[in-house]
């Protein structure tokens, strides 16, 4: 059957990167609907889900490349309406999700594909309908639903890079991952680790956040409120030695715990910065001294994300993603980033498109 092609997508725009106007820089407009290059696929969006990179381009805070304008957000799910004529990977009605880099196809990241992320350096997904090179994109998880495939671009992917992007020091059975908080990275690698075998050490300041990250498997819980030194205390957790992988989020302010929490040996891989910058931070010498890896990722390939979503499929239970119980449609869309903003949140928070 033909797939209905609009004439107009209703989408936001993020006006202004100063941080002057906060999200009142993000205006609601429809447009007509891109032209389809040879190469494109057109799709109508069901979902979308925010990042904390979503957050801080308006507000003037972020360190990467974006274009002014751009149509926010990275990941969305959606179907293909219609394909150019040179397109082969994509049929009108697959259930497609949106790669974070649009041109990083496998192999190490580059500096080119490093700008082709969406919502930054290229139009995204918080958009009725979008045009989009048929490269960056992958089939949608066949038991997931649009919502729950809408958040698997940034933080489901840059999750399974942390944990599976070293060849030689993928997480494996028996070891220790240590996460940090209730954020969608977070959470995801809780759940990839455990699918793994691995045992892991989840933080949080909320005890009643403690007990939805006991029921998702995490194996020791620490209060980072209550302990301080939790770093020390995770590896007292190991038996002294150390954790294997630590998914570093939160950035300068508990980069010394990482580190005080690594084995030798270890990986740190280091994906963002949620609680801001910190007047003292780990230097050069504490890298050398703890004698681990410090890696910092840019989420991961289309190859990586073909994986991760064949994992999925298999471990359709263990491997659900966590959605936050608060669902927002495309207009709501300030209200979704002041939510997140405000650390309520627990997953994933995620935008639903008619």
């Amino acid at each position: 059957m033909a797939q209905l092609i609009p004439k107009t997508s209703k989408q936001w725009t993020v006006t202004a990167q100063d941080g002057e106007d906060g999200f009142n820089a993000l205006q609601f407009s429809e447009e007509p609907v891109p032209v389809l290059g040879d190469g494109q696929v057109l799709v109508k969006f069901h979902a979308a889900s925010l990042n904390y990179r979503d957050l801080i381009i308006p507000l003037g805070k972020y360190r990467l490349h974006t274009v002014p304008n751009v149509v926010p957000g990275s990941d969305g799910a959606g179907t293909v309406i219609a394909v150019g004529k040179h397109v082969t990977r994509f049929r009108p009605g697959d259930k497609v999700v949106t790669l974070f880099n649009q041109e990083h196809v496998g192999g190490p990241l580059t500096a080119e594909a490093s700008r082709s992320g969406l919502g930054g350096g290229l139009d995204g997904t918080l958009r009725s309908v979008g045009a989009f090179n048929e490269q960056g994109l992958v089939r949608m998880p066949e038991n997931l639903t649009p919502v729950e495939a809408a958040t698997l671009s940034c933080a489901g992917l840059t999750a399974w890079n942390a944990l599976h992007g070293l060849a030689d020091n993928q997480v494996a059975a028996g070891q220790w991952v240590l996460t940090q908080g209730t954020g969608g990275v977070s959470i995801f690698a809780l759940q990839f680790a455990k699918a793994a075998g691995a045992r892991v050490i989840a933080t949080t300041g909320s005890n009643e956040k403690a007990k939805r990250l006991r029921e998702l498997g995490a194996d020791h819980i620490i209060n980072y409120n209550e302990t301080p030194g939790w770093g020390a205390a995770a590896k007292e957790l190991t038996g002294g030695v150390g954790v294997d992988h630590v998914v570093e989020v939160a950035g300068p302010k508990s980069m010394a715990q990482s580190l005080a929490a690594i084995r030798i040996g270890g990986v740190i891989t280091i994906i963002g910065f949620v609680a801001g910058p910190a007047e003292d931070q780990p230097g050069f010498l504490d890298c050398l001294l703890h004698l681990c890896t410090a890696r910092g990722i840019l989420v991961g390939s289309r190859a990586q994300m073909d994986d991760m979503c064949r994992a999925i499929e298999a471990n359709p239970e263990k491997l659900r993603p966590v959605v936050d119980k608060k669902l927002f449609r495309l207009e709501e869309l300030k209200e979704a980033y002041e939510y997140q903003w405000s650390g309520q949140h627990f997953g994933k928070v995620c935008v639903q498109i008619d």
